[in-house]
């Protein structure tokens, strides 16, 4: 398939082939660093031996303009603050590239969106994510624990990693049951007990214990319920 292909040479091109040294000097240099054209030659020919077919000349050299284009706009408008997410813009753009360039061959069509375990799939995926973190928030509003100081371990706690940790076992759980491997349910909720449960002993509140406690079962019955009704 050229989609894979494309994406295999993209992977070597991007991560593989690319030393530290070469983003760093693109983003200090901007366009004028001679590692950003070589870097787009580099994915250039990588997408034409992957594909090793001389008709599609024309691909590796859609390819290449294509990521001259996007990785020059990542450098123009990328700053510090901004970094992580032109990280992102950047490989979701390419792979739309290759994406588009794979419906010109119509290796993909739209059909998938006709099946409905595919659309029930992607319906419980979508819940388990933000719309369920926002219903077990709201379930455990009257509860939230408001201590009178701060321990160490709340004020070192990363921005929103409970909110993510919690779509992310939520994710996992629904994958487990859908590929029918119970077992790593038990593994997760296992792991969140000895991670989880161990630093909320370190905290010495109850109250927090418990709130956390509640929530971790409810993010874990929602998502093995949604697994059960769509399966």
């Amino acid at each position: 398939m050229i989609f894979t292909k494309l994406i295999l040479a993209h992977l070597f091109g991007d991560f593989i082939l690319q030393p530290d040294s070469w983003v760093a000097d693109k983003e200090r240099r901007k366009l004028k660093s001679p590692y950003l054209y070589l870097h787009v030659l580099i994915h250039t020919i990588l997408s034409f031996v992957f594909l090793w077919n001389t008709d599609l000349w024309w691909v590796s050299i859609l390819v290449g303009i294509t990521h001259l284009i996007i990785d020059a706009s990542k450098l123009i408008f990328q700053n510090v603050k901004n970094k992580k997410r032109w990280f992102f813009i950047d490989q979701m753009l390419h792979i739309l590239v290759i994406l588009g360039i794979s419906f010109y061959f119509k290796e993909f069509n739209f059909d998938f969106l006709s099946n409905q375990e595919v659309l029930k799939i992607g319906m419980a995926a979508l819940f388990l994510s933000t719309p369920a973190s926002i219903f077990i928030k709201i379930l455990l509003s009257s509860w939230t624990p408001v201590p009178e100081t701060q321990s160490s371990l709340q004020t070192e706690s990363l921005s929103s990693a409970g909110k993510y940790i919690g779509i992310l076992e939520r994710l996992l759980v629904f994958t487990f049951i859908m590929v029918n491997h119970w077992e790593g349910v038990g593994f997760m909720v296992a792991a969140k007990s000895v991670f989880r449960f161990s630093d909320l002993a370190q905290a010495k509140q109850r109250k927090l214990t418990e709130y956390v406690l509640i929530g971790t079962l409810l993010s874990f019955g929602l998502a093995v319920l949604t697994g059960i009704l769509i399966k």
